[in-house]
């Protein structure tokens, strides 16, 4: 190693000694973005007024999922452009895994380097039983990561209740974590963690660095609401959470996300942004 370089311990100590103020000033510029799942039936409907609504209502990013990759480079391109005019990102997009086989994924890359996204993440995936059928799943993502390194891109991995869930004494999760290079980005849903019963601060605290973005979805265990309670109404402890991912989980931006409300798709993607200011302030 050169005498140049710093190696972990030294860099996260040296960041632990920088002024209080400029460490706030890291974590208060970390963007809030809105999984476009939420307001699917709109984005079916109208997908460029729906992206101007959500930009509207001040989301900074955006993550589109899967029916993205069926659009044409014409319409990708007019995507861009919108989200350019619009002051908007779109860091992220959530993906089949499907699209991860070797005759999908350059489509997939080509897609994301024209919305400007920096990750390609695995929204889920059906592995064979076992914990072998889990280091499968670790080993496509791993040979997606270093066919897309080339681009500047990278691949990430998105739980559901699922991977905590555990096989054979083990979470399949953990497999993944431990099976995948450390570049692979570990996308948090914290609500499917909390329904398989896991602590989402444990999980980020056990990989650092590893936790880039967080599906930021409420879940309750009242009978009858599970899903349906909007952002900061169920059980997630968020501002630990928030504390959590930013000191040492990496976080480079939130992703708020709702299966479905009381509220319209729009009045709920709304609720849940104001929300998340109260809780944590720009």
């Amino acid at each position: 190693m050169s005498t140049n370089s710093l190696s972990r311990r030294s860099f996260l100590a040296l960041s632990a000694m920088l002024p209080w103020s400029l460490r706030a000033y890291a974590a208060a510029s970390v963007p809030v973005g809105l999984e476009l799942y939420s307001v699917r039936n709109a984005l079916t409907d109208d997908p460029t007024g729906t992206v101007r609504a959500v930009a509207q209502m001040a989301y900074q990013c955006v993550e589109f999922y899967a029916p993205y990759f069926d659009w044409t480079e014409p319409q990708t391109k007019d995507m861009k452009k919108l989200l350019d005019d619009l002051g908007i990102r779109c860091f992220s997009t959530h993906n089949s895994s499907s699209y991860f086989s070797p005759e999908n994924l350059k489509r997939a890359r080509d897609m994301n380097l024209i919305l400007g996204s920096k990750y390609l993440v695995m929204s889920s995936s059906q592995p064979k039983p076992g914990l072998d059928g889990w280091k499968e799943v670790a080993d496509t993502l791993n040979a997606a990561a270093d066919q897309l390194a080339p681009a500047g891109l990278k691949a990430g991995y998105h739980n559901h209740e699922l991977e905590f869930t555990p096989v054979e004494g083990k979470r399949p999760i953990e497999i993944l974590a431990k099976n995948t290079q450390s570049w692979v980005v570990l996308q948090l849903d914290v609500g499917t963690c909390l329904e398989a019963g896991s602590d989402p601060v444990a999980w980020i605290r056990a990989n650092p660095g590893r936790i880039k973005s967080i599906h930021c979805k409420d879940w309750s265990p009242d009978a009858g609401k599970g899903y349906t309670v909007l952002f900061g109404e169920g059980a997630a402890d968020w501002k630990s959470i928030f504390a959590a991912a930013e000191s040492v989980g990496g976080v480079e931006y939130y992703l708020v996300e709702q299966e479905g409300s009381r509220f319209s798709e729009f009045d709920t993607a709304r609720k849940c942004l104001e929300t998340f200011r109260r809780l944590r302030p720009a």
